[in-house]
């Protein structure tokens, strides 16, 4: 079937005005131009725009969709295999902060009683979610895979305590961090004082009795090998942080 551009509007809930612009910037050309002058779009187009929308849901640019679009190694079904991942991963996000806020609600109500365990537990699977989709693949292939879920099921049975005791040892670990990077020397007090409490905050998510100087150092030096840690940390403290926290633990480590 054809559609002409106010038709194709009306099917995919955007403007006449969007189509022009993508077909302005050559993302969706109409399949020809009819004897009127207006634009006559097919079977290929409406598959085409369908993608569009998907990526764009996905917070990709304009440029980003036309750069995959265009590319001679695109390949739809992998794409769609790929939207489908994302969206799910999306899904159950999105249902575990509404678990999280109908038990609140039911609680605040008097319906049920709401443990501390469970006031936490959405945002601890949250972040667990998260850490596995950006550093799980490295994780698991630098600890191994038991090593992996024995730290995550840790983290998951951590008490609202302990929890929120490891939030408040990792900020005061960004703001030592902030001071030696403005010392700039690793072997300062601050920089010690970040490493150590490094180590403490660490021991909250690694399995018991598995803490190490090496594994310390390790991880310490992925941050910096790694530019999604080395983003992290310096989104959190400064530029160059990652480097002064790999710096600082390979001192820290090797005198105690």
């Amino acid at each position: 079937m054809n559609y002409s551009i106010k038709m194709l509007s009306d099917l995919a809930g955007v403007s006449t005005r969007t189509l022009r612009y993508y077909d302005k910037i050559d993302l969706l050309k109409p399949d020809f131009i009819n004897a009127s002058g207006y634009r006559v779009y097919g079977a290929k187009q409406v598959d085409l725009l369908q993608q569009i929308l998907f990526f764009r849901e996905l917070r990709f640019s304009l440029k980003e969709i036309h750069e995959m679009l265009s590319s001679p190694d695109f390949n739809l079904l992998g794409a769609l295999t790929e939207q489908h991942k994302k969206l799910n991963a999306e899904k159950e996000r999105l249902e575990r902060l509404i678990a999280t806020v109908e038990k609140t609600l039911a609680s605040q109500k008097g319906e049920t009683i709401m443990t501390d365990h469970e006031k936490f537990e959405g945002f601890k699977k949250e972040k667990l979610a998260q850490n596995e989709k950006r550093y799980g693949k490295e994780i698991r292939k630098k600890y191994g895979e038991d090593v992996v879920e024995k730290s995550n099921k840790q983290f998951a049975n951590l008490s609202k305590d302990d929890y929120e005791a490891s939030m408040a040892i990792q900020n005061e670990m960004f703001q030592n961090l902030q001071e030696a990077l403005n010392l700039n020397d690793p072997a300062s007090t601050p920089a010690q004082k970040a490493a150590d409490l490094h180590r403490q905050w660490l021991c909250y998510f690694w399995p018991k009795g598995t803490y190490s100087k090496e594994a310390h150092a390790g991880l310490a030096q992925m941050y910096v090998d790694d530019p999604r840690f080395t983003s992290y940390y310096e989104s959190k403290v400064a530029k160059g942080a990652a480097k002064m926290l790999r710096d600082a633990v390979k001192i820290y480590t090797a005198n105690v």
